[in-house]
């Protein structure tokens, strides 16, 4: 029964003539079938009936009894053919179902980009990347300011603080950051010690591995390492956050309510940064030294050795300047996660961008301080 159907169903056909008038005439079904079949010779005799035309083009849709969305992809290719050819386009006889087929397609060519106006030349460019570039350094020169305002009003009262929520970060930041920075910090000392160890051994100098990795990590390696763990772990989940409440109008609820939001949920996280920062830089350090002493164990160089070999290596300077890096990264890296979460758009995608930059721009800032504290400490001869 259904063969039967299926055979008495007209097949799709064409026709085009030029005299008296161009006339294109569909009849049959418009099918996704149809279209397989005769997508390229229709367009092509479309094509040359709109050359060959000098006005409109009849296009006589009366016989279709058919249309589906293969079908009206193939019409609205027609228009464009015959567009194309400097010709106008008459349909005849739509019917409704071809009609609402054929919609989507022509909103379609009616919604124009959203793109930049033609003629703006690398000037008009360049000076709209400056302005991005100072609207961006206001915003930031901005929220340092009200930092500052808020740690001076923290020291003169001391009480206006929410110690538990400082102590509540301090807590996720520092604490539950233990076991990868235990980790990392492990396998650091390992890989320095095991690498300097080689080369040491051609001259018999595997005893002042320890002086390397000791330097090395309390100086540089150590801090280091902790921020950039502290801007992927703590640095995100703060401009995640604040990003949610700002999504969320939760930001817009404290202003209404006359709650700063510097104040009431940037401050704790900066103070939590500044006290857990050099924490982990001075634990990270400790664990960093144990790896190094278990490779030397390899070497031939006991416990006693190595770490007596430390002590002697190791300066105040030494611990102190590695603690003022990690102060200064624990600050920049809350910081400015807090900053990109308070720049938050609105959309869940806004949150996801908010915390990306925040990491990005935390680790590149803590790379330049780096370099910009070897030059400062060179120079007082630290």
């Amino acid at each position: 029964m259904d063969s039967t159907a299926a055979s008495a169903e007209p097949p799709f056909e064409y026709d085009a003539t030029v005299d008296p008038a161009p006339r294109l005439r569909l009849s049959g079904r418009l099918d996704v079938h149809a279209v397989e079949q005769h997508w390229g010779s229709l367009r092509r005799r479309a094509r040359d009936l709109g050359q060959q035309a000098a006005g409109a083009v009849l296009v006589d849709l009366r016989g279709v009894e058919y249309c589906d969305g293969a079908g009206a992809a193939l019409l609205h290719a027609l228009e464009q053919d015959f567009a194309r050819a400097d010709a106008e386009v008459r349909f005849e006889g739509m019917g409704r179902m071809v009609e609402e087929q054929l919609a989507p397609y022509r909103e379609l060519d009616a919604v124009e980009p959203a793109r930049a106006a033609d003629g703006r030349g690398w000037w008009q460019g360049w000076m709209d990347g400056v302005d991005r570039v100072g609207r961006a350094a206001h915003s930031q020169f901005s929220f340092v300011g009200e930092l500052t305002r808020a740690v001076g009003s923290a020291l003169r009262h001391p009480r206006q603080v929410r110690w538990g929520d400082t102590l509540r970060v301090a807590e996720a930041a520092g604490f539950q950051a233990l076991p990868i920075v235990s980790l990392i910090a492990f396998l650091l000392g390992v890989i320095l010690a095991f690498q300097s160890a080689i080369a040491m051994r051609q001259f018999g100098g595997e005893i002042f591995v320890a002086n390397l990795v000791a330097v090395s990590l309390f100086r540089e390696l150590g801090p280091l390492m902790m921020a950039i763990l502290l801007a992927g772990r703590s640095g995100a989940a703060f401009a995640a956050e604040i990003g949610t409440m700002k999504v969320n109008e939760e930001v817009n609820a404290l202003k209404t309510m006359g709650l700063d939001p510097v104040r009431f949920l940037v401050l704790p996280k900066v103070l939590a940064g500044l006290l857990v920062a050099p924490l982990l830089a001075l634990y990270a350090n400790m664990i960093g030294l144990i790896g190094a002493a278990v490779v030397m164990q390899g070497f031939g160089i006991p416990w006693v050795a190595f770490f007596n070999q430390v002590t002697s290596a190791l300066s105040l300077s030494d611990l102190f300047s590695g603690l003022v890096k990690a102060v200064v990264f624990g600050l920049v890296v809350a910081g400015v996660g807090c900053l990109r979460g308070l720049q938050t758009g609105s959309g869940a995608a806004s949150v996801g961008l908010s915390t990306t930059s925040a990491v990005v721009t935390s680790i590149i800032l803590i790379v330049v301080l780096d370099g910009v504290f070897a030059v400062l400490f060179y120079h007082l001869g630290v």
